[in-house]
C-alpha cells in the first residue's frame, strides 16, 4: 500500500497519520508523552522522550511491510526552537513558550533597538516575550552565554522532527514567518536586530523548494521541509477553493486566516491582535485572533450552573429566531483582556440572570462571540474576499454558523468538516496532487 507518512505533533497529543494516493485516512496512531521541566522548574516538553518516540515510530513504519512509505512530512506547534550541539544533540531544554520573558531583558532589547511597536509592526506579530519564538534566543545569549556559544545549529520543532526523519536540517517560512518576530515583512528578510545579534548564523538555511528525495537504504522517499501546524491546516482549503476566501480556524482560539492579502499591518491592526503568518512559499498571510472556544466554555458553564442544566446541554440547542429578537443586556466577554479585538477590560460582567432559559442565553452568547468575530474578520480584509469558510469544533454549531452567515449576507459561508486539517495540509504540500477537491461534507450556510 503507497502511503503518505505525517507526523503531526501537537503539545498535548503526539501522532502519526497515514494516507493512500486518495488522501483517505489509513492509519492514525496518536499518543500523549509526560511533560518534564526545565533548570527553573518550568513545565515544558521533553524533548528525549519525544526524540525518542519519533525515532521508534520512524523505524516502525518503515519495516512494516504492509506500508510502503512513498512521502512523508511534519506538522507541528510553533514557538518551539531545538539548539543542537556539535553532535547534532539537544544543547537545552525545549523551553515553552509560556515561560515569562524576564522584563529586565526586554528592557535591554528595546533600548537598543527602539520602539516597541515599530518592531512588531515590522515582524507582524505583537510582543509576546517567550511566543516569539526569536526573543527565545536572545534570552538564551544573555543569561546562558557559554551554552548559547555551544549552538552549533538551532532548528524550529517541525524542522526538528523532520531532521530526525531524513537527517536534513532546514528552516522553513511557515515557522519563521509565525509571531516569531525574525522575520520582516517589510525587507522580507531577517529582520535588522537578528542580523545584528548574529541569530540568523544559528539558523539552518531556508530552501524555497517544497520537497526533496531522502534516501533510506535503496529507497527514495519524497520528503517535505516541515510545517507550522496552523499554516499547514490552511493548505487543503487553498488547493481545493479557487476564488479568495477568509478561512475561520475555530477551537480554543479562533484564527482567521485572509492568504489573499499581504499589507504590511497597521498600528490598529497590532492593537486588536492581528499579526502576519507566511505560506510554505513565502508570501504573506493576514490572521486575527479571538479566544472564542475558551469564552465560550467559561460562559457555558455560568449558564449551566444558574439554570441547573447539564453542561453539555448546549449541543442539543436548536437554533430560534424569535430568541434572537429579543430585547438583552450587552454581551461581555471575560477571557478576552488583552486579546481580540477589544483587548480593553470587561466593565462589568455578563448578566446571565437577564434570560428566561439556558436556551436564550445561549442564543445570545453566541451573538456576543459571533459579533466579536466580524469585527475580527473586518480586521483581515474579509469584505475583500468572496467566501467565508469556517472550520474546527465550531463549523457544527449551527447557531454559530448561521449567526456568521447572517453579519455577511454578501459573502458564501461554508461549513467544513475537515477534522485532520492539519495533517492533511502537510501531506498535500509534499505530494502536490494536481487536482484536489474536498474530501469532506462542505455546506453552505444560509442565514
Amino acid at each position: 500500500m503507497k502511503l503518505t507518512a505525517v507526523f503531526d505533533i501537537g503539545r498535548t497529543n503526539k501522532k502519526y497519520v497515514l494516507f493512500d494516493e486518495k488522501y483517505q485516512i489509513v492509519e492514525e496512531f496518536s499518543e500523549s508523552l509526560l511533560e518534564t521541566t526545565d533548570e527553573d522548574g518550568f513545565p515544558t516538553e521533553d524533548i528525549e522522550l519525544l526524540t525518542n518516540w519519533v525515532k521508534s515510530r520512524w523505524t516502525d513504519l518503515l519495516n512494516n511491510p504492509e506500508y510502503d512509505i512513498k512521502a512523508v512530512n511534519v506538522a507541528a506547534y510553533g514557538a518551539s526552537l531545538v539548539h543542537l550541539d556539535a553532535s547534532h544533540k539537544p544543547l537545552t531544554p525545549l523551553y515553552s513558550y509560556l515561560k515569562p520573558f524576564p522584563e529586565a531583558l526586554l528592557n535591554q532589547f528595546y533600548s537598543t533597538y527602539g520602539d516597541p511597536t515599530r518592531i512588531s509592526l515590522q515582524t507582524g506579530s505583537p510582543a509576546m516575550g517567550m511566543l516569539n519564538s526569536g526573543m527565545q534566543l536572545y534570552w538564551l545569549k544573555y543569561t546562558q552565554p557559554e551554552i548559547y556559544k555551544q549552538i552549533a545549529m538551532t532548528l524550529h520543532l517541525p524542522q526538528y522532527i523532520l531532521y530526525l526523519l531524513t537527517g536534513r536540517k532546514v528552516s522553513d517560512y511557515t515557522s519563521l514567518g509565525c509571531h516569531t518576530a525574525l522575520w520582516s515583512f517589510e525587507m522580507w528578510d531577517y529582520h535588522e536586530w537578528v542580523k545584528a545579534e548574529g541569530i540568523h548564523k544559528k539558523l539552518a538555511p531556508v530552501l524555497a523548494s517544497s520537497s526533496f528525495i531522502y534516501r533510506n537504504g535503496d529507497k527514495g522517499i519524497q520528503s517535505g521541509f516541515g510545517l507550522h501546524d496552523s499554516s499547514a491546516a490552511l493548505i487543503p482549503y487553498r488547493m481545493a477553493v479557487k476564488k479568495p476566501f477568509v478561512l475561520l480556524s475555530t477551537g480554543t482560539w479562533c484564527i482567521n486566516f485572509n492568504s489573499f492579502t499581504s499589507k504590511p499591518l497597521t498600528s490598529y491592526q497590532l492593537e486588536r491582535d492581528c499579526m502576519n503568518y507566511l505560506t510554505p512559499e513565502g508570501s504573506g498571510v493576514t490572521a486575527s485572533r479571538l479566544f472564542l472556544g475558551r469564552e465560550h466554555d467559561y460562559q457555558v458553564t455560568r449558564i449551566a450552573e444558574y439554570f441547573r442544566v447539564a453542561p453539555d446541554f448546549y449541543k442539543s440547542v436548536k437554533f430560534d429566531d424569535e430568541i434572537l429578537k429579543a430585547d438583552t443586556p450587552k454581551f461581555y466577554p471575560a477571557c478576552m483582556t488583552g486579546n481580540g479585538p477589544f483587548p480593553e477590560p470587561s466593565p462589568m460582567e455578563w448578566q446571565v440572570s437577564a434570560f428566561a432559559s439556558a436556551d436564550a442565553a445561549y442564543h445570545h452568547l453566541l451573538k456576543g462571540l459571533t459579533d466579536m468575530l466580524s469585527v475580527s474578520l473586518e480586521l483581515v480584509g474579509v469584505n475583500d474576499v468572496q467566501a467565508i469558510y469556517i472550520d474546527g469544533g465550531f463549523a457544527r454549531n449551527e447557531i454559530f454558523t448561521r449567526l456568521i452567515a447572517r453579519n455577511f449576507p454578501n459573502h458564501t459561508v461554508h461549513a467544513t468538516d475537515l477534522p485532520y486539517a492539519t495533517s492533511l495540509g502537510a501531506a498535500l504540500h509534499v505530494t502536490r496532487p494536481q487536482n484536489f477537491e474536498f474530501l469532506n461534507d462542505n455546506r453552505e450556510i444560509k442565514a
